[in-house]
């Protein structure tokens, strides 16, 4: 067997989801039987201090002559980074993505991918004309549960899907939490609100049971119908949104199929946080498939069907295991020793990219990626949401 091929990795900015992903990428991929890669980390970069990307390399385990830099520019410039992580608020997407491209460097990028789909498709043709990869950071897409479900659907098992449910919520008090307003989850200036931050899981599980699962040469853009709920405060962030979606079909294809998506700040997809009601449901006149919140990190599905068969499945991460006294996890939020939180998929697929030249990821493709931002554009267009002319820019470069 050959050995396997290391991808050295640049994380850029230091935050939380930055932590976690980087510990993820630093278990050794032995641990979820992948052989042919392993991933390391060479470098990150602060855009406050190097003091910072240093504390982070030594938070996240990283090795000893992995280099700390104190700017952005930096990072990309260093010719032993193979891959940029951007880990970034997703209203520096399009700045960051962009530069780390110019640079040459193939991206792996933090989801919402930008704040709009204008500026998606200016990063998907830098790409394209640099011969780079370029992927979403949506790492539910890759879990062996995602990959599980939508096999269930392309089987037939419950027959051409009619009609998915897909919530991503979660009962914040925010006026409390996030008293000052500056919070990425409703400031403006951070593109903040629940549909970019929340909602794209919740279109991301219609997307990928409903749109991703047909026929490449037969997938039509749905029609949307949407509804938002403003956060008064600061008024250009949405507390709440609803998308009703409509995806055309042939006849032969079961017709048209429906989806509604909803998120919120403010209610959440399980009361007390028991997860035991299934946040999405996706439905064919076979049976239905449920998948247990949280939808970003599910670890449980079930499927029911028409003759009564119900058949629970549990998924949970992998990682060094009991006994390693490794842990890991996101916010207050810690998992039980030595289980993975479940980033290292996406990290996985991106680096088989990069090792063998694919240019996008095999689960959502650029254009996939550029429809699903089409819908949110929408979804806001319709609610009356702008965010701040320098975010929704495409100008580059641009200061934020």
């Amino acid at each position: 067997m050959a050995s396997p091929k290391t991808v050295r990795w640049g994380i850029l900015a230091t935050g939380g989801i930055a932590k976690t992903f980087t510990k993820d990428l630093l278990v050794d991929p032995a641990t979820r039987g992948v052989q042919h890669l392993r991933h390391t980390v060479v470098a990150a970069a602060s855009s406050s201090s190097v003091s910072r990307a240093q504390d982070f390399l030594n938070d996240t385990g990283a090795p000893a002559d992995a280099k700390a830099y104190g700017s952005y520019q930096e990072l990309v410039s260093d010719p032993n980074v193979d891959i940029v992580y951007i880990a970034t608020p997703h209203s520096h997407h399009y700045q960051n993505a962009m530069l780390a491209l110019e640079a040459g460097k193939p991206v792996l990028c933090e989801k919402a991918f930008t704040v709009n789909a204008e500026q998606l498709r200016k990063l998907a043709d830098k790409a394209k004309e640099k011969e780079l990869f370029l992927m979403e950071a949506v790492w539910t897409r890759y879990f062996p549960l995602s990959i599980y479900v939508r096999e269930q659907i392309t089987s037939g098992r419950i027959g051409p899907v009619a009609r998915v449910f897909a919530d991503n919520s979660m009962a914040c008090d925010p006026e409390v939490q996030w008293k000052d307003g500056t919070n990425r989850m409703v400031n403006p200036e951070l593109a903040g609100g629940a549909l970019l931050d929340l909602g794209i899981y919740s279109l991301t599980w219609v997307f990928q049971t409903l749109y991703h699962t047909q026929p490449a040469d037969a997938r039509k853009p749905p029609k949307v119908l949407a509804a938002m709920k403003n956060y008064a405060p600061t008024k250009q962030a949405d507390e709440t949104t609803t998308i009703v979606l409509s995806f055309p079909r042939s006849h032969q294809a079961g017709g048209d199929a429906h989806a509604i998506a909803t998120t919120s700040l403010r209610v959440a997809t399980s009361p007390a946080g028991n997860q035991d009601v299934p946040g999405i449901r996706i439905q064919g006149p076979g049976g239905e498939i449920q998948v247990f919140p949280p939808a970003f990190r599910p670890t449980r599905t079930r499927i029911v069907l028409q003759d009564g068969t119900v058949e629970d499945k549990d998924w949970p991460q992998p990682g060094p295991g009991e006994g390693s006294g490794w842990r890991n996890g996101f916010g207050a939020t810690t998992n039980a020793e030595g289980e993975g939180h479940g980033m290292f998929w996406e990290a996985d697929e991106a680096a088989d990219a990069v090792i063998n030249g694919r240019k996008e990821g095999r689960y959502e493709g650029l254009d996939e990626s550029i429809l699903i931002m089409e819908v949110m554009d929408e979804a806001r267009k319709q609610g009356g949401l702008t965010y701040p002319d320098k975010i929704e820019t495409t100008k580059y470069p641009t200061q934020l």
